[in-house]
Order: C-alpha cells, then sequence, then structure tokens
C-alpha cells in the first residue's frame, strides 16, 4: 500500500509554518506498514491542487491531503476533491446541524461561511469531527483513495488514528499486505558522510543482493553539530520479526565499522552524545569536572540535560579570560591557546573539583586567530582516574557557533572513547 501526503497551504511554501503534519504522518505510516514515496506541499490555487492529487495518485495507492477544508474562500480541498473524482459536492445537512452545536455549545452563533465545511463530494464517507468544526472524509477514486483531514495537528491526528489508519490496514489485508515497518538510528561522530559509505560498502551492497528482497534497507543522514546518522530499516510481519532483523543488522554495521574506522557510533535511535558518556562514567564509577574556556558552558549545560547527572557530574569552571585560567586552574603562563594550557586545565578541574576525571578545553572559535593558530584549531586536555594526562589537536570546519558546538562534542567524544579503550 503506497500513500502519498499532499500538505495544502501558502503559508507551508512562503516559510511561515513548518510542515509538521507531513513528518508525522510519515512516522505513523512507517510504523503501520506503509509504503510512502512522495510528499508534496501546493499553495491554495484549485488547479494547482488538482494537478498535485493527480500526480499522487498516478504513482500512490491513495493519497493524504492535509489543509484546506476550514469555511474560508481560500479552503478549497473539497472543490478540488470533487473535480478529480469528476462529481459535484453536496451539502450534508446532518453536519450544518453538528457544526452549528459546535459554536452553540460555546455561547456563540454560526456564521454561515461555517457551512461549507459539511459540502462533501458525492459518494465520499464523512470522517466526524471530535475536536473542531470541519469533517474528514474518505474519497472514493476509482480503486483508489483520498483522505482529508483537516491541518490543525490535533484534529489531524485524530482523525488519521480513528479512521483513516483503520481503512488503510482494513485495505491492505484485503490485498494480502500487511506488514510493519520498523527504524533503529546509529548515531556517529568522527567520520564523514562518504568515509561511512565507504567503511559500509559491503554491507550495502549485501542488502541489496537478489533475493534479500529490501527486507532491511540502510540509509545516511548528515545532522550538522550532532554527526552523521545510519538509519537501518526493517519491513517485517510482525515488529518481534522486525526488531530481530534490525538487532542482526545493527551488529553487522557497527562490526563493520570497529573494523575499518573504530568506535564512532555512539548511541542509537535518540541517544545523545552525553548519554553515552554518562553510561561510561556510571559503569565505572567515575565522576568528572569540566574546565572550558572557547566553549564556553556548552560542555556543561548538555551535560546536565543528563537526568541523574549529579551522581557523576562534579562542575565546570568556565575559565574564559585567560586569568582565570592562571588564578584558579593554575595554568602556567603561557598561550591560552596550546597542548600545555589544556593539559592544564584538565589537571586544574579534576583538582578544584576534585572529580576522579577531567577535562579541558581551549581553542579558537573565530572571528580571528589567536596566539598564531587559525580559526578552528581546538585543543581538548583529559586527566584520566589513572595514567597520565594527554591532549587532542582539533581543526574544526565552520562559523563561531558551530566551531563552539563540534568543539563541545568532540570533547564528550575523546573522553568516552578514552573510557571504552581504558578498559579494553
Amino acid at each position: 500500500m503506497r500513500i502519498e501526503v499532499v500538505a495544502v497551504g501558502t503559508e507551508l511554501l512562503l516559510g511561515q509554518i513548518a510542515d509538521t503534519n507531513s513528518m508525522w504522518l510519515g512516522e505513523q505510516m512507517a510504523a503501520a506498514g506503509v509504503d510512502s514515496h512522495f510528499h508534496q506541499a501546493v499553495g491554495d490555487n484549485h488547479t494547482r491542487i488538482v494537478g498535485a492529487l493527480r500526480t499522487a495518485l498516478a504513482r500512490a495507492d491513495g493519497v493524504i491531503v492535509c489543509g484546506g477544508l476550514g469555511p474560508t474562500q481560500d479552503d478549497i480541498t473539497r472543490d478540488a476533491i470533487a473535480e478529480v473524482m469528476n462529481v459535484a459536492l453536496e451539502r450534508d445537512e446532518e453536519m450544518v446541524a453538528t457544526i452549528a452545536a459546535f459554536f452553540e455549545a460555546r455561547g456563540r452563533q454560526m456564521s454561515p461561511n461555517n457551512a461549507r465545511q459539511a459540502d462533501v463530494p458525492a459518494g465520499a464517507a464523512v470522517i466526524p469531527q471530535t475536536r473542531g468544526t470541519a469533517p474528514g472524509l474518505i474519497c472514493p477514486v476509482g480503486n483508489k483513495v483520498i483522505y482529508a483531514v483537516p491541518g490543525v495537528p490535533y484534529e489531524m491526528a485524530d482523525m488519521f488514528e480513528r479512521a483513516i489508519l483503520p481503512d488503510l490496514r482494513q485495505r491492505m489485508a484485503d490485498d494480502g499486505d500487511e506488514a510493519v515497518i520498523v527504524s533503529r538510528v546509529l548515531r556517529t561522530w568522527g567520520a564523514s558522510e562518504s568515509g561511512l559509505a565507504e567503511a559500509l560498502q559491503a554491507r550495502i551492497d549485501a542488502l541489496d543482493a537478489p533475493g534479500d528482497g529490501g527486507t532491511v534497507t540502510l540509509a545516511f543522514l548528515a545532522s550538522g553539530i550532532e554527526g552523521i546518522k545510519v538509519r537501518l530499516t526493517a519491513r517485517a510481519p510482525s515488529d518481534v520479526a522486525a526488531a530481530a532483523l534490525l538487532d542482526a543488522e545493527e551488529a553487522a554495521v557497527r562490526a563493520q565499522l570497529a573494523a575499518t574506522i573504530g568506535d564512532i557510533v555512539f548511541g542509537t535511535d535518540d541517544q545523545s552524545m552525553e548519554d553515552a558518556l554518562s553510561l561510561e562514567l556510571t559503569s565505572r564509577g567515575l565522576t568528572l569536572g569540566l574546565a572550558e574556556s572557547l566553549t564556553g558552558g556548552l560542555m556543561a549545560s548538555r551535560l546536565v540535560n543528563v537526568a541523574g547527572a549529579s551522581s557523576w557530574f562534579r562542575g565546570a569552571v568556565v575559565s574564559y579570560a585567560t586569568e582565570v585560567k592562571h588564578d584558579v586552574l593554575g595554568v602556567p603562563d603561557g598561550p591560552a591557546v596550546s597542548e600545555a594550557t589544556a593539559a592544564a586545565m584538565a589537571d586544574g578541574a579534576r583538582r578544584v573539583l576534585r572529580s576522579d576525571v577531567g577535562l579541558g578545553v581551549t581553542g579558537v572559535a573565530g572571528p580571528e586567530e589567536q596566539d598564531g593558530q587559525p580559526v578552528g584549531t581546538v585543543f581538548v586536555g583529559v586527566a584520566p582516574a589513572k595514567g597520565a594526562t594527554f591532549v587532542r589537536e582539533f581543526h574544526l570546519p565552520g562559523d563561531r557557533p558551530r566551531v563552539r558546538q563540534y568543539a563541545t562534542i568532540s570533547a564528550l567524544d575523546l573522553l568516552r572513547r578514552h573510557l571504552i579503550h581504558d578498559d579494553s
């Protein structure tokens, strides 16, 4: 079963509001095993809506159209659907009475134009409203279907769950096409998208090989300051079967990446870098103290987002000024952006905050170079619970905000990897 989403509203094209409806519907359909290969957005223009619907029906089994069911002159989705169906609009007087009662219950009188919301293409079924005034529609077009729902997100979601999803499931059962589609995301840091693709080429070839049938697919999602995501998607008869497929593929992908690049996978799905670091610290019973310069508290802010961080996070010294580095952390005289400063900051953080591990970050966020170091140069010092303090140098791209964000996640990742290898 292939369903295309058509979002109606000129405000979507102008960027005045984000199309969260299409995103939500995509997630819900994937979970229900419904394929959705295309999404469209179209303005409040009758001819263009008709064209969008006909295009969608030409390449899908059905369409979910969101928006354009209100009472105003630019709410013309019903009219466009009627033209595609080649039928007339018929006013449902019972629905008019229902809409009027909605207003009366709130001590208001229904204006005449609200009656337009009760206009139904001949042969269509109505999805009753429970949260607003505009009803939805289920409109047969030959052996295909158009579902029309309001653009208000909570009204749309209610109608999808209450009427559209059951109808889709029945159609899929009639066609013998019941399945679920489940995705899992592996989150990585420290490799480029092209590097990941090269490292995983063998897995991609295996999944694309004849006979696999597309049961599991692999895709890359570049996520800026959060790294590159590897999305695994399985289609199977049940959630249990899909989970088994994903478990097996995740293990294969992790093994391939570890062998070719290293421990770049730090989490799955919504697990953040700070979540991953929290697990490594708590499993070892270690506490952490920070000394931040160019990141200006970003690292501490991310760490305290983790529930229970107080059990392992001692605190942070934001030593933005050079004097603070000297007076509070005991950093010796010399360039503020250097390996020696990063190491002294990490040692100072561990001492001042009385933590097991210290992490220090200094660098140049821009817009100008500092201490002879170009913009994007970052030194991260780690004072481990055992062993000598060490420093890594990074050269990070982007403007000032990006350099600070990249420095934050790079520093947390460096400590995460150290903790993993320190046990090995």
